[in-house]
C-alpha cells in the first residue's frame, strides 16, 4: 500500500497550501526520487546525501508557500536540480571531454555494470545543464516541456540540450562497440 498523499488545506484567503505536520510523509515518499536525481548527477554518495539533506531542509523551510502534492514534487525536482548545478559549479570540477573518458576494451551485453558505468561517466561528462536535462529525461522520466518549466529554461534549449547530448553519447557508445551498439 501506497504513502498517503499530502493533505492541501484550506487557508482564510481561499488559498490552498500543504499542511506543515505532512512533512514527513513527504519526505518518506520523495527522498528516493531526490536522492536517485543528486546521485546521477554528481556521482558521489556522500554529496549526494547531504544535496539531498539540503534540499528537504529548504522543503521545510518553504512547506507553507506550496499548493499541492504535485507542487512538492515539481518543487523539489526543480530545487534539487539546481542545488546540483550549483554544486558542480562551486566544486568547479574539470569539464572531461567525451574523447578523453577511457573506453571500454570489450563489447558488453545491456544490463552488464560495466556498461551501466560507462554510460554513468559518459553522462557525467557533459556540462552540467546538458547532464540535468538528460536525467530528468531518462533516469525520471520527465517530458521536454516539464523539463523546461523545471530548469526555467526555454523548450527549445531542452531540446537542443536533449539532441546533442544523445547525439555525442552514440558517437561515444559507437567507438566503444562497434555498430552494434546503434
Amino acid at each position: 500500500m501506497g504513502e498517503p498523499a499530502a493533505a492541501a488545506v484550506d487557508l482564510d484567503d481561499g488559498a490552498e497550501r500543504v499542511a506543515p505536520g505532512d512533512f514527513a510523509a513527504i519526505v518518506r515518499r520523495q527522498q528516493g526520487m531526490v536522492f536517485s536525481i543528486a546521485l546521477h548527477f554528481l556521482r558521489d554518495r556522500p554529496a549526494a546525501e547531504e544535496l539531498a539533506q539540503d534540499v528537504f531542509l529548504e522543503l521545510y523551510r518553504h512547506l507553507d508557500s506550496l499548493k499541492s502534492p504535485e507542487h512538492v514534487t515539481f518543487w523539489l525536482r526543480k530545487v534539487t536540480s539546481r542545488r546540483c548545478i550549483d554544486y558542480t559549479r562551486r566544486r568547479k570540477w574539470s569539464q572531461v571531454s567525451l574523447d578523453d573518458v577511457p573506453e571500454l576494451a570489450a563489447a558488453t551485453t545491456a544490463r552488464d555494470p560495466l556498461l551501466q558505468r560507462m554510460l554513468g561517466h559518459l553522462v557525467a561528462s557533459l556540462p552540467a545543464a546538458a547532464r540535468a536535462v538528460v536525467i530528468l529525461r531518462y533516469q525520471e522520466d520527465l517530458t521536454p516541456t516539464e523539463i523546461a518549466e523545471v530548469l526555467a529554461m526555454p523548450i527549445a534549449t531542452v531540446k537542443s540540450h536533449l539532441q546533442r547530448s544523445l547525439a555525442m553519447l552514440r558517437e561515444k557508445v559507437t567507438r566503444v562497440m562497434g555498430d552494434a551498439a546503434v
